[in-house]
Order: C-alpha cells, then structure tokens, then sequence
C-alpha cells in the first residue's frame, strides 16, 4: 500500500535511522524531516490525530486494519465536510460543498445523520 503515499513528513527523532527512509525512498517516497527546534511544524497534523482519537477511535472497539481504515475515513470526511471549526467561523473546511447557512426561522426544520453508529451525529436545516 506505500505505492499510493507520496510524502512522508516525519520528526527528527533518533528512533528514525537512514534505513528507516531508505524503505520508503525504494518505492518512491519522498522522506521530509521537520525542521530542526521548529517543535510546532507537526502541529496540524497532531491536532488533526488528536481530535480523530478523541471523538472516534478512542470510542470504538476496533478489530482490524480495514475496521480501522473505514472508521478514520468516515471521521476525515465529518471533519472536513460537517464539523464546524472556530477559525473558519463555524463553518467546515471543504467550502465547495457548504452553502452559507441560511437564517434559521420558528418554522425551520432540522434533519439529523448518524455516522459510526451514532457516535457522532450531524445536524443540518431542511428546507
């Protein structure tokens, strides 16, 4: 499965030898350490792990890697087409597909979808 990875973007831990790159230089794959004393450079990718434990993985009992392949790819696509973010003024990160919320109104009605069996539960207006 490394044929479908491109760049792997690793820490300059000790525990990461030139062997270690060499296995994945041999099918392809560029290998970029961080860079040295920038300790928040992985700082997106960690928040993003973090929230998936949290809200999904943590939550659920996994049994295999295909078992956890689907849970992760049901959280990626919450987190980027659902989920609110702060920073994006509660709107989620694919912009293509979310329209500006409309208005909500005392006649407006709300639909709700359950994804990863209930564990998490996304909301939206129905027209």
């Amino acid at each position: 499965r490394a044929e479908s990875i491109r760049f792997l973007i690793r820490d300059r831990g000790a525990y990461f030898t030139d062997s270690f790159d060499a296995v994945f230089q041999a099918v392809g794959v560029r290998v970029i350490p961080t860079l040295p004393q920038a300790p928040r450079m992985n700082s997106i990718a960690e928040r993003w792990i973090g929230s998936c434990r949290r809200e999904a993985t943590d939550r659920i009992l996994i049994t295999g890697q295909n078992h956890l392949r689907l849970v992760v790819n049901e959280y990626a696509e919450h987190y980027n087409r659902h989920r609110p973010h702060r920073s994006l003024g509660q709107r989620p990160p694919d912009p293509l597909i979310t329209p500006e919320p409309r208005p909500a109104s005392a006649s407006t009605s709300v639909s709700r979808r359950d994804r990863l069996g209930g564990l998490i539960r996304e909301y939206k207006q129905v027209a």
